[in-house]
């Protein structure tokens, strides 16, 4: 009983500190960093060891097309905008499935792109802006913002009373089923934009994949929106975002059309 009480007092005082930290940063998140980093982990671990429905590149038969997202994810890390820029793993992976139009970043921030992700799009640019605003769900902890939304009380009670572990590793197996909200959306959207500002890409290039989706006028959405709401003003939301940052930056033809195809013909 006495237990139960402190964990009830200690829970009560830890939710009044997070509800402040989360008025302050803009989301409520009972998790920490360590258990992004963890959740992360153990997703990384699942992917690998299942190539039937992850089939990634290797990396040293692969090394160009490697290095050429390296690169791209190096100039949106030295953008200086995102908060986790020394904390996070931000490892890249390539998944070699040319049906799925997709991409995602873990908590903790490992990445995957999918080559039929890479093949749709026309330029640099337009890749930047996707791997950007998928970073920015990472960095952000826009995940575990959501499991804190599903989760957060009765998973804090588990972890106060010493019953975190088997709870921790069923919601990390369920993380992938997560649907982000539109506010996670738009706030990815929006970082998007400000960690590409400074870079040799368009800032505004996260709204190219969804101008071509409706110019293609596609009656089944690609695997990329099942977990990415698409409100109707999203992409006049970005070019707006791009306008209000002041980002006038303009890719040379070499970096945005040369170089991208070359990087797309890099791949199998």
């Amino acid at each position: 009983m006495k237990k139960l009480l402190m964990a009830l007092m200690i829970t009560t005082i830890v939710m009044g500190i997070t509800t402040i930290t989360a008025c302050k940063k803009g989301g409520l998140n009972f998790f920490s960093i360590e258990d992004d980093k963890n959740f992360g982990a153990q997703m990384e671990a699942e992917i690998a060891a299942n190539p039937g429905q992850y089939p990634l590149l290797n990396q040293t038969q692969y090394a160009s097309a490697y290095q050429y997202l390296e690169n791209m994810k190096q100039q949106i890390i030295s953008s200086g905008q995102l908060q986790n820029a020394d904390k996070f793993v931000w490892k890249l992976y390539i998944v070699q499935d040319d049906n799925t139009l997709n991409a995602f970043c873990t908590p903790g921030g490992y990445i995957y792109v999918y080559t039929g992700l890479i093949k749709y799009l026309d330029n640099a640019s337009s890749l930047a802006g996707v791997l950007g605003h998928e970073m920015a769900h990472a960095d952000r902890r826009h995940s575990t913002q959501q499991l804190t939304q599903q989760y957060g009380f009765s998973i804090l009670m588990d972890v106060l009373l010493g019953k975190n572990q088997s709870v921790l590793t069923d919601i990390a197996a369920n993380l992938s089923l997560l649907a982000f909200s539109r506010s996670h959306e738009t706030d990815a959207d929006k970082h998007s934009v400000l960690y590409l500002c400074p870079t040799q890409y368009r800032a505004d290039g996260a709204a190219d994949f969804f101008q071509k989706i409706v110019d293609s006028g596609a009656q089944n959405p690609p695997q990329f929106l099942s977990t990415h709401p698409n409100p109707d003003n999203r992409i006049q939301n970005i070019h707006k975002h791009k306008d209000d940052s002041g980002c006038t930056g303009s890719p040379t033809a070499q970096v945005e059309l040369t170089g991208y195809a070359a990087f797309k013909a890099s791949l199998p």
